[in-house]
């Protein structure tokens, strides 16, 4: 790409008479057209990264900066009487619900970045999660229209197009191709079903509502249509170079399922090859034993898939033969490996009548890793404990990381200019030098402080601009921002901020600093009790930042529709990341990565990466409180949150608050039911299964710690600055390399 080149065509764009899209589309196809020449050139070993979500977010600033012309095309429409920025209207292509897209985000991103040769697969669906907005408190969703932009980072190749057979219909896989801008040009391929109106549903909703019989086959649908359409093309492909010496097939391609939602590809793969191409089943597993890896993400049981066997063969049925046919050759081996009855069992690919999608993964992978080292271990010790036993060596770690791209040089422009003025820009090819950067220079200290102030001070701006709600002027801003979920506690932070606001209203902290609390998140629309979560804390939000006793010290704000765009704002104008989830549940988390790369400390329990950010950035650097795995592990069958509340009459206070009519759920009984589960459980869980409130005394007092220490305006700056400058680790760049040499033998 030549970037002068590209560089003067910009300069020719008139900006006179057009609209915000047209212009949009002109700049962005101005872009496309210059990349054309070095787009999809292919060689030697590629890896492939199957995902139901992409989570890419906005594509042209981001594009703009990784083609190097951004601050220059901010000029040069300056010039023109346009601000650049007016495209932040555009709409995120809200294709993932939250960290797993994102992460397959920043992976594409830092491959290309790196010069790795890794393509995407997935679902370009019709509409993204939702748009999401508050009507008294409460999350109403509607249809996010992400198209209505258009879409001219991506190109439609319907010369291409596959044919993927259901049961009682075919659709049409058309892809569309993304450029994945970097030292190479990289592609991300998402498929869009077309054909019936039946069909055109498998694309129209990221995750459909599961709990009826016909959401459950159009999640299988949706599956079972990008795997098969991106193992269809890669074997096409093959055999057209190659012909049909499937043994070499691994020798070209790599392909990783993120999670379990692509494991439908290695049935797929084991039909074509057995089917169409008259293998044996066991050279078929042979092969594909070579060609996937599977990362897990979760140790949540709903997220691990069992799909109904009956369910399968509805729709798909000789994908049911094979995976029958993979259970029979699987208990063979283990048999011949002397594992007892409850070992197969543990391991089987069918189980009480479900296809164990997990247990799929397991058996066929080359590579198996967790996301962080303590999930790592937990997968090992606890969710795939058996298959360790006799598939130890498939076992590894490779902790997540997210791309300085997008979430340190085009978020923080401010902070990356200071890494410029003290390290010079090689940085930004080679990000280990920022820990080079004196954290106890007074210098440096001073400039982090003026960068942590223009950033808190634009992030107030944008929330000001988005929710008609003015932050609080030199107060702490703490962020908890992710996906909404009973595990991730922020049932536990709305808990805390009452339990300060009742202390303030006692006068017992004279000399508090003042405390916004900003949350972002969106909750499944049939995950009840996380909407009314959302519903509770608004409630909190309207008293607190009403209350004119404590308006100047305590603020809740709760962002509407979070998405990347509004995270670029939140990350890099937060003092503090809140990572409060139960140890043991949070696989890794990449929020907290985000946040540490732009200067926050993180409030925090011993889970996920949080774990490895303490090492790295220090203990004395975080604030980090609540059980331990081992020590939840202890209390398992020994909590009684009733009699344990009985020390803590503030707690109950507090927890009374959703039965004594403080708040109102809107008749809903919602309010009521969160109290049952924490004290009574209900039929699958018992009582406070997440530790809420076992772990709420150490966290308000984190929080006061955070609130002491923030007084010494030095001191709190050293340690964001340490958080930031250690941050090196966390770069989606290490991950890749990490997949690249360990697990996917690919080079640049």
């Amino acid at each position: 790409m030549n970037r002068d080149n590209l560089i003067e065509k910009l300069k020719m764009i008139s900006v006179k008479d057009k609209s915000l899209k047209d212009l949009y589309e002109e700049i962005s196809m101005c872009c496309m057209d210059e990349i054309k020449s070095q787009w999809n050139k292919k060689s030697g070993r590629n890896a492939y990264y199957l995902s139901v979500e992409f989570l890419m977010g906005r594509m042209f600033f981001n594009n703009l900066l990784e083609l190097g012309v951004l601050s220059e095309a901010k000029k040069i429409f300056a010039e023109k009487g346009f601000d650049l920025n007016r495209f932040e209207e555009i709409e995120d292509a809200a294709l993932g619900n939250g960290g797993l897209g994102r992460l397959a985000a920043c992976f594409l991103d830092s491959a290309a970045g790196l010069g790795y040769p890794l393509y995407g697969y997935g679902i370009r669906y019709r509409y993204g999660l939702f748009r999401q907005s508050f009507e008294n408190g409460s999350q109403r969703e509607e249809a996010d229209d992400w198209l209505k932009w258009g879409d001219p980072w991506s190109v439609r190749k319907d010369a291409e197009k596959r044919i993927v057979h259901f049961a009682d219909m075919d659709v049409a896989a058309i892809p569309y191709d993304m450029p994945i801008l970097g030292k190479r040009i990289n592609t991300l391929r998402l498929f869009q079903a077309e054909g019936s109106k039946e069909a055109e549903k498998i694309s129209e909703y990221l995750y459909p509502a599961d709990d009826t019989e016909e959401g459950k086959l159009l999640r299988i649908r949706q599956e079972y249509f990008f795997s098969a359409a991106a193992v269809g093309e890669l074997i096409d492909r093959f055999v057209k170079f190659n012909g049909t010496n499937f043994e070499k097939f691994p020798e070209e391609n790599v392909l990783q399922l993120n999670d379990t939602h692509a494991v439908f590809s290695v049935a797929e793969f084991l039909r074509i090859l057995t089917g169409k191409y008259k293998l044996s089943f066991g050279k078929a597993v042979e092969i594909a034993r070579e060609t996937f890896n599977y990362t897990n993400h979760t140790i949540l049981p709903e997220a691990l898939e069992c799909w109904d066997a009956e369910l399968v063969a509805k729709i798909l049925p000789d994908i049911a033969v094979i995976l029958k046919r993979l259970q029979v050759f699987a208990c063979r081996e283990w048999q011949g490996r002397g594992c007892s009855k409850e070992e197969r069992i543990a391991m089987s690919v069918l189980k009480d009548g479900r296809f164990a999608m997990a247990n799929v993964a397991v058996f066929i992978a080359k590579r198996i890793n967790g996301v962080a080292e303590i999930h790592s271990k937990i997968i090992k010790e606890r969710l795939f404990s058996v298959a360790y036993k006799y598939y130890r060596n498939k076992f590894m770690n490779v902790t997540n990381g997210v791309t300085q791209r997008r979430w340190l040089m085009l978020c923080n422009e401010e902070l990356s200019a200071l890494y410029d003025r003290n390290l010079g820009k090689g940085w930004r090819e080679d990000m280990e030098m920022i820990t080079r950067l004196c954290f106890n220079h007074a210098g440096n200290i001073a400039e982090f402080i003026g960068v942590k102030k223009a950033k808190k001070a634009q992030l107030a701006e944008y929330i000001a601009k988005r929710e008609k709600i003015q932050l609080l002027p030199n107060a702490i801003y703490i962020a908890q921002v992710k996906r909404l979920h009973e595990y991730k506690r922020q049932l536990m932070t709305a808990f805390a901020i009452l339990r300060i606001y009742y202390q303030l209203k006692e006068g017992k902290h004279p000399e508090f600093t003042p405390m916004v609390f900003i949350f972002g998140a969106k909750a499944a629309s049939g995950y009840r009790r996380a909407k009314a979560i959302i519903k509770y804390i608004n409630e909190i939000a309207k008293l607190v930042n009403s209350d004119q006793d404590v308006k100047n010290k305590l603020q809740v704000v709760f962002v509407q529709n979070y998405d990347v765009s509004y995270a670029e704002k939140i990350v890099s104008g937060s003092d503090v990341s809140l990572q409060v989830s139960t140890a043991g549940f949070e696989a890794s988390g990449t929020g907290n990565m985000k946040l540490m790369m732009n200067g926050a400390v993180t409030v925090g329990t011993m889970d996920g990466a949080n774990i490895e950010i303490a090492e790295r950035a220090g203990l004395q650097n975080n604030y980090i409180f609540g059980a331990t795995v081992e020590q939840l592990a202890k209390l398992e069958n020994n909590y009684v949150p009733l009699e344990y509340i009985r020390d803590y009459p503030e707690m109950k206070k507090v927890t009374d608050t959703l039965i004594d009519g403080t708040f109102s759920d809107d008749g809903t009984g919602e309010f009521n039911e969160l109290h049952t589960a924490l004290f009574q459980g209900a039929s699958w869980h018992a009582p406070d299964h997440y530790f809420v409130l076992y772990d709420l005394e150490s966290f308000v007092q984190a929080l006061f710690a955070v609130n002491k220490d923030y007084c010494d305006a030095e001191s709190f700056a050293h340690k964001q600055l340490v958080n930031a400058l250690n941050s090196v680790f966390f770069s989606s760049d290490r991950a890749i390399i990490s997949y690249a040499k360990n697990v996917w033998k690919i080079d640049k």
